[in-house]
């Protein structure tokens, strides 16, 4: 009895003995294979980082669909496939957390990394698309997944990636620039009767521009500036030639808003320069998003009431964003606050575009009227910036729409909210801003940012294709293979020369060009705007655009195929016929009062297909405080047209006011 009972202990130690070897070799082939995985997700390559301070060490999801992942000195780095990141984290909790500091068994690593693993592609398929089994059995199941395909992975610099790099780089070069000189000169020879028509208006004595809409006023307003010029240059002449004290005293009789700029329009890109144009300033402000992109936010302010912060205090502070941190400056309670609003700015442009009508701009109409205004920019812009990448690392670049509203627009929203001591904004979006805005407050993306506004103030909403997407040149875009579109338009920025000639061309030569390219591919007119202000209106854009992003807007797989952000086509199908589709909502409870302002003659998306979904009761949750359908407007004409102060800014100053809530949004200093 005891022999037995001896023996059979030692059978049980010792196979508890091989469980704990089974064990820690398990554990020591996880720990290898998440160092590989590490590695691949990793800002530099560990052989090129002695400290290891850019190796990456997990991955943090911002939404269920929208992983980014995190170095080991708390750095940042853009999104990767949801199968890779979700891959990096099990393999961590795997180990306990701590990645192996040593490979023991070389032969376990070639072993582990031979053997087929259940998240490879197969059959050309991408990876973010095979390896997402086992990261939904975790989570809900998102029905967008279709309408935002897996962007490309790309590692730390290697001698192969950097190659790849150069390879798509020469490609695209040539390439893009060609489809670009195609395009101007499509431009310009559709320009050609234009010209002969006003050519013969002309010979007949007639005026060219008599049948423009506000012809009388752009004469009036014309007059007007020049006169204003002259009188500037005067003032300036005058006052230089007096004591300082003069100076002061000539001001405070000229009014509340005392323009510091003056004289003839040099046509520049710089908003600050018009808005001391109408008495204004703004300072501009840094801001991290979540995954590492330092975007910019410009604040428009009365000089006469607000005095800017220091270079420090408008630098970017982090990537955390709704922190409930305290306003930079204290709040005067002598001084009744000003409520915030934050506008967004439309495709390949800069929020630029609602500061070029001088006082009839929208942002400087919106400061005047007592509110307290702040436009924001999608990241690159005019200047790309990161916290780690550079201009040429192609993780710069991969993001499209979805990146824009996830991690931009929270971004902003929350630096507009820590500065102004507000918990609540009015949103202002254009085009390209309201379909970041539709996305980002999905219920399946990040609904909770609804709870941060007031009201969404959609204009020209953009979240159905119109019929412009079946032009000649998009189909090319749309019928070409997601290979080939990176072969032409590269995998950093897209058509970046169109940057380089805006440095470069004078700003009425630049503007003049602009118009007709830009006319020519979204079929607007100028008809309804100022002529004499328009060269101003095209220095703000294009800004720097991923090639990816162009991609989903226009390539074979997203928007230009499904004609709708958030719903695919077989979905678009079932919508036209049935009547109550609740349980194919886009929105939850969180989602804000929405106002729209749609143009009737707009070619480029389809605003009143998005009016007829809300109107038949498809989005129970959406409570529409205000919508119009202006049916002589097309795409721009929403912020740059003549009348589009009275027939479109009175009314959003309107909803502002309406949908505010003062006492209820301030937090205490």
């Amino acid at each position: 009895m005891h022999e037995h009972s001896t023996r059979t202990q030692s059978d049980v130690l010792g196979a508890s003995k091989g469980s704990v070897s089974s064990s820690s070799s398990t554990t020591a082939i996880a720990a290898i294979k998440y160092a590989h995985q590490a590695e691949k997700l990793s800002y530099v390559a560990p052989a090129k980082d002695p400290d290891g301070s850019g190796t990456a060490t997990h991955a943090q999801f911002i939404t269920p669909q929208d992983p980014i992942i995190v170095t080991s000195d708390g750095g940042r780095l853009p999104g990767v496939p949801l199968g890779e990141a979700a891959k990096l984290n099990a393999l961590k909790e795997e180990i306990g957390g701590e990645p192996a500091d040593v490979i023991e068994d070389a032969s376990a690593l070639e072993k582990s990394e031979n053997e087929p693993r259940p998240d490879s592609p197969k059959n050309g398929s991408t990876m973010q698309k095979s390896g997402e089994g086992s990261l939904r059995r975790a989570m809900p199941p998102s029905r967008t997944n279709p309408l935002f395909p897996p962007l490309p992975l790309y590692g730390p610099s290697s001698l192969a990636r950097d190659l790849q790099c150069w390879t798509f780089r020469t490609t695209s070069f040539f390439l893009s620039i060609g489809f670009l000189g195609i395009i101007v000169l499509g431009s310009a020879f559709t320009s050609i009767p234009l010209m002969f028509q006003h050519i013969w208006l002309r010979l007949t004595f007639r005026d060219p521009d008599a049948r423009r809409p506000f012809h009388e006023a752009e004469k009036k307003l014309k007059k007007l500036r020049k006169e204003e010029a002259r009188n500037w240059k005067r003032q300036r002449s005058r006052r230089n030639s007096k004591p300082a004290i003069d100076d002061n005293e000539d001001d405070a009789g000229g009014g509340e808003f005392i323009p510091t700029e003056g004289g003839p329009d040099p046509i520049i890109c710089d908003v600050g320069y018009y808005a001391r144009r109408v008495g204004l300033d703004m300072e501009e402000f840094k801001v991290q998003t979540e995954d590492g992109f330092i975007i910019t936010l410009w604040h428009i302010y009365n000089p006469k009431e607000f005095t800017p912060l220091s270079a420090a205090e408008r630098a970017a502070r982090g990537p955390d964003v709704f922190t409930g941190r305290p306003p930079s400056r204290p709040i005067n309670s002598n001084q009744k606050p000003k409520f915030p609003i934050l506008m967004i700015h439309g495709l390949l442009q800069s929020s630029g575009a609602y500061c070029t009508n001088d006082d009839n701009s929208l942002a400087f109409y919106l400061c005047k009227a007592g509110y307290d205004v702040w436009l924001g920019n999608n990241r690159c812009g005019f200047k790309p910036e990161h916290t780690l990448l550079s201009y040429s690392d192609p993780r710069m670049w991969a993001w499209n729409i979805r990146q824009m509203g996830v991690m931009d627009l929270p971004a902003l929203t929350s630096r507009v909210l820590s500065e102004t001591g507000f918990e609540k904004l009015g949103l202002i979006a254009h085009s390209q801003g309201t379909t970041q805005t539709f996305v980002a407050l999905a219920k399946e993306q990040r609904p909770d940012l609804g709870d941060k506004l007031t009201v969404f103030c959609a204009l020209a909403p953009a979240a159905y294709a119109g019929p412009l997407i079946g032009k000649a040149y998009f189909k090319f875009m749309r019928v070409i293979s997601p290979a080939l579109f990176r072969i032409i338009f590269g995998i950093h920025a897209f058509i970046p020369f169109m940057m380089t000639m805006h440095s470069i061309i004078p700003g009425t030569l630049y503007g003049a060009m602009g118009y007709r390219v830009f006319s020519f591919l979204f079929n607007w007119t100028d008809d309804r705007w100022d002529r004499g202000l328009r060269d101003r209106m095209f220095q703000f854009a294009p800004v720097y655009v991923s090639a990816e992003a162009m991609r989903w807007w226009l390539g074979r797989e997203c928007f230009a195929k499904q004609k709708c952000i958030l719903a695919t086509r077989e979905e678009g199908h079932e919508e036209d016929v049935e009547d109550e589709m609740e349980d194919t909502a886009w929105y939850d409870n969180h989602v804000p009062p929405f106002a729209l302002w749609v143009a009737g003659s707009d070619d480029l998306v389809d605003g009143r297909k998005l009016l007829r979904r809300f109107e038949h009761g498809r989005e129970p949750n959406v409570r529409i405080v205000h919508s119009k359908v202006i049916d002589e407007y097309e795409h721009l004409d929403v912020i740059w047209a003549m009348d589009s102060i009275e027939k479109v800014g009175r009314e959003v100053k309107e909803v502002l006011w309406r949908t505010q809530r003062i006492p209820n949004t301030i937090r205490s200093g």
